[in-house]
């Protein structure tokens, strides 16, 4: 006896939908040019192979049983997802990628983001993209070791990477900032890193498995750890602790009057961001790949990338005062 993978074919999955439009098996056998008993054998055996009764013969219309509607309807599913798959393929072999994987740092707006990715899919490309989110060497880590095809945000200059490409963004400028009802919020002078060693620093973890960096720490100081820099935020906001956020970031927060910028005795920090990718052995890049360097050339998709953020809390929330 067939078993179903034998008698579940595209052609049979076709042949019961002829039936079922035609409402008899002498029509469908005219239409799919068989003769009858040919029709009739192939629907026997599949309803052999998967134990059901898939149309009520007592009446001179062939009407599919519950049993045959159900395979009707995911047959007809299963149908449309060869079509896709076939297009899919037909669109890879032009040098489509199957899949681009895109890490990005937490500084780079997501927004913008999210424009860009519906720019792409508007392209009706095959490509699917995955997105990621990273902080510090997360984002050049995936890339180096396979695991991303586009890094964005990387604060690192890792030229000795062999194939490794990597372009300006733009620059960050990292501002001191504290909830309102922080200790230092009051404070008329400079803040020197003495006094912020007496306070929490919410500082945010690399993502990056092997090699780490970290930035603004002091020894010994009393800290508080994040994954993303949004959570930085949050936690500041919510006078979990100080710490020194990208100006752009933290401008919104700034203007709602959620967070306080200080002057700080310490030079100003100032760091230039740059995206990456790695360089095909063969020298070919992928058509997707290639739009989004085309996009990331544009001065002003760099700006926006780095300066286009807002305030993500919902609306209803307000900082927990103290």
């Amino acid at each position: 006896m067939p078993s179903p993978r034998d008698v579940l074919t595209p052609d049979s999955l076709a042949m019961l939908q002829v039936i079922a439009d035609t409402g008899s098996f002498a029509a469908a056998a005219r239409q799919l040019r068989l003769v009858p008993s040919a029709l009739t054998y192939r629907v026997r055996q599949m309803e052999e192979a998967l134990d059901v009764l898939l149309f009520d013969r007592s009446a001179r219309q062939a009407h599919p049983t519950e049993a045959g509607q159900a395979l009707l309807s995911e047959g007809a599913r299963l149908l449309q997802d060869l079509d896709a798959v076939a297009h899919r393929v037909r669109r890879v072999a032009t040098g489509w990628e199957p899949e681009l994987t895109i890490m990005a740092d937490g500084v780079i707006s997501q927004d913008i983001l999210f424009d860009l990715v519906e720019a792409f899919y508007a392209l009706g490309s095959p490509t699917k993209i995955k997105l990621g989110m990273g902080t510090l060497t997360g984002p050049i880590e995936h890339l180096t070791t396979g695991r991303a095809d586009l890094a964005l945000g990387v604060a690192t200059n890792s030229t000795s990477i062999s194939g490794l490409q990597l372009h300006d963004l733009g620059d960050i400028t990292f501002v001191f900032a504290v909830a309102p009802f922080h200790p230092l919020a009051t404070m008329e002078h400079a803040i020197s890193d003495e006094t912020l060693l007496e306070h929490r620093l919410v500082v945010v973890a690399d993502s990056a498995q092997k090699e780490r960096m970290s930035m603004g720490l002091l020894s010994g100081q009393d800290i508080f750890t994040v994954d993303t820099v949004q959570a930085k935020i949050d936690a500041q906001v919510r006078g979990l602790g100080c710490g020194f956020l990208p100006e752009a970031m933290a401008r919104p927060y700034i203007a709602a009057g959620w967070l306080v910028a200080k002057a700080v005795t310490r030079p100003t920090r100032h760091v230039r961001m740059r995206y990456a990718w790695k360089k095909p052995s063969n020298g070919g890049l992928g058509k997707a790949l290639q739009w989004w360097l085309q996009q990331l050339e544009s001065p002003v998709t760099q700006q926006a990338l780095l300066e286009k953020h807002r305030l993500t809390l919902p609306p209803t929330s307000t900082p927990i005062a103290r």
